[in-house]
């Protein structure tokens, strides 16, 4: 076994894996200190994350994709730190966070809708005042009425963050639309979506945790649903609107 410590969200893990490839992954967010937890992967994690995969691919009718061992053992190191970290009154979240001026925005869809792109737009908009956090899964911290969202080296396919927390802002659901709008809602237009898109673990304290922490976040950020298009004009509007 390989074993190191990282920090993810204000917390130190120590990290055994079976392969090298997580540890270079997460090298950016390498840490010293006593660990708070410890996540230990073997190979039948690997096979049961091969095996989801699979059946993610037949589930939305992607080609079947046959992906590394070493790859697989990471996407099952971040399972095992996201099914402990509610007990740190945090959780992983599926969404692209952009920092503007030190506030978090959190942008959330269903999987193909363009959160990315979004995101990016954003700082094709505003420049350096832009900084994308987490392309991807993000860790939130909710403590009390403070929210945060904090970089982790699992940030997408294009490799998009940064190893920094800011304090969240909003969080806005996107909708494809052929012209750009934006409106604040209220928590119950987007709960569903929030259900579906916060990590939900298999242990019942630990998800019921989650979604005691999922309903103080809605209380302490401003929501919002955006209808857009994939201009530049999107992030204009979302921008404005959000800001005021």
């Amino acid at each position: 076994m390989i074993t190191r410590t990282y920090r993810f969200a204000g917390k130190i893990i120590e990290i055994s894996s079976v392969y090298h490839y997580v540890h270079q992954y997460c090298e950016e967010y390498a840490a010293t200190g006593t660990p708070d937890f410890s996540v230990i992967t073997d190979e039948e994690d690997i096979d049961y994350e091969r095996k989801k995969s699979r059946l993610e691919d037949i589930a939305f009718g992607r080609e079947m994709r046959e992906y590394s061992s070493p790859y697989l053992e990471s996407l099952a190191v971040y399972r095992k730190i996201a099914e402990r970290m509610p007990a740190y009154d945090t959780v992983l979240f599926h969404g692209s966070v952009v920092a503007v001026d030190g506030e978090g925005y959190l942008f959330t869809a269903k999987s193909g809708t363009g959160k990315s792109t979004h995101a990016q737009l954003w700082v094709d908009y505003l420049g350096d005042r832009a900084k994308i956090i987490n392309d991807d899964k993000p860790l939130i911290r909710i403590d009390g009425s403070t929210v945060t969202a904090f970089g982790t080296p699992y940030n997408g396919k294009h490799r998009r963050g940064c190893a920094l927390c800011v304090p969240l802002r909003t969080i806005c659901a996107l909708e494809q639309a052929a012209d750009n709008h934006i409106e604040r809602v209220e928590k119950n237009a987007l709960y569903p979506l929030l259900v579906q898109q916060v990590y939900r673990p298999s242990d019942p304290v630990m998800l019921a945790r989650t979604l005691t922490l999922l309903d103080c976040m809605t209380e302490h950020v401003s929501l919002y649903r955006l209808g857009c298009n994939r201009d530049v004009e999107a992030a204009i509007v979302s921008y404005q609107g959000m800001k005021g």
